[in-house]
């Protein structure tokens, strides 16, 4: 053996063991650069999330309303009043209006409540009227007297069926003194207290007395 393949074999293993420790520091320092730029990538990451958050707490802190100053909020209460006060007023108004409106539709009702019974009346008056004319140069009474009674029929007849008008109190019925109305009592041989003779006739309208009977009362004997 040379005295150059000793020295070869010789330097070998050191050569190879230097080989070694550099290759396991570069596989170190890409290690580190690796985890260098995770770690940026992450800082980025992290600063870019954060930025939208701190524009919307930014955001937030606009939209917020601020605070009315004393005399703002004097303002505003005095034009709420106002503003009440218009609507009071205004209801006051129409009600006054509603009022006044109800008045008049009232006294126009009593006004003319009897229109239609007046109406109803005049065809009566035009034949009582056409009745006089005739007795004026008529030689015969019964003619008078049964134009008279026809009149007086349909007078009462309209008023019985058209208004509910009927008369009551006739001679031999009870008395009451709840529609009768006395006006003299004869003792009499009687058991109870009858009508002995109608002056006025009695009047209802419909169920209600309008006019009581005027009358004079048999009384028994005692």
């Amino acid at each position: 053996m040379t005295e150059e393949e000793l020295k070869q074999q010789t330097e070998t293993p050191d050569s190879q063991e230097t080989e070694t420790q550099n290759q396991e520091n570069d596989s170190t320092q890409t290690a580190q650069n690796q985890t260098t730029e995770e770690n940026q990538t992450k800082e980025n990451s992290t600063t870019e999330n954060a930025e939208p958050n701190a524009g919307a707490s930014s955001d937030s802190e606009e939209e917020k309303p601020q605070e009315l100053t004393d005399a703002q909020k004097i303002e505003q209460l005095e034009k709420e009043n106002a503003e009440l006060k218009d609507q009071l007023l205004r209801r006051a108004a129409d009600f006054d209006n509603y009022r006044k409106r109800m008045i008049k539709e009232k006294q126009e009702t009593f006004d003319y409540a009897n229109a239609n019974l007046l109406t109803d009346l005049l065809d009566s008056l035009d034949n009582f009227d056409r009745t006089l004319e005739a007795g004026a140069t008529a030689t015969d009474v019964k003619s008078i007297v049964d134009g008279i009674k026809m009149v007086n029929g349909n007078l009462v007849k309209m008023l019985e069926t058209k208004y509910g008008l009927s008369s009551f109190a006739a001679e031999g019925d009870d008395f009451n003194p709840d529609v009768h109305e006395a006006i003299g009592r004869v003792e009499e041989d009687v058991t109870k207290e009858t009508l002995k003779q109608v002056y006025l006739k009695g009047y209802k309208l419909k169920d209600k007395v309008i006019r009581n009977a005027k009358v004079m009362v048999s009384i028994p004997k005692n």
